[in-house]
């Protein structure tokens, strides 16, 4: 049962209904970025008072590359997204196959640097990829999507 809700005086003005989130991308690029930022900041520090400077050097390549490419999803869902909108998850499923592969590929052929300490490396690449992952989740879960075209008439 629903109670009915007491009636606006003529002094109330209306609210406007709010429209889909414009650009979502770009906003869950930013939210991801600031806090997966300050988590390769904790690590690094962390790094750097364990291990010294090749350890502090090693969790910021590891925590850059998990940010890169990550980041370069969110940027092609944003300008897939504005000319195709229901596009923007195939383009995100090719990006993720190239991007698998093509890190993959680096890996094999460039090596690692002689200076890298792989236990840093390895830390402040978990720690981003999990902080990134839950900022974007919880970034897209505040998007506003429109279900339903607006009404012709405006009404």
């Amino acid at each position: 049962m629903h109670a009915s809700r007491p009636r606006r005086g003529a002094a109330a003005p209306a609210v406007a209904a709010s429209g889909p989130t414009r650009s979502p991308w770009l906003k869950i690029l930013a939210n991801c970025s600031l806090a997966t930022g300050a988590c390769s900041l904790a690590a690094m520090l962390a790094a750097f008072f364990v291990a010294g400077t090749a350890g502090a050097a090693s969790a910021l390549l590891g925590a850059a590359l998990v940010m890169v490419f990550f980041g370069i999803s969110l940027l092609i869902g944003h300008y897939v997204g504005r000319r195709n909108p229901s596009g923007a998850i195939g383009a995100f499923i090719a990006t993720y196959i190239i991007k698998v592969v093509g890190f993959g590929a680096a890996l094999f052929i460039l090596g690692a640097p002689v200076w890298l300490d792989r236990t840093w490396f390895f830390v402040a690449a978990v720690a981003g990829v999990v902080v990134w992952q839950a900022a974007e989740v919880y970034a897209f879960s505040r998007i506003r999507h429109q279900i339903y075209a607006d009404p012709a008439d405006g009404s």
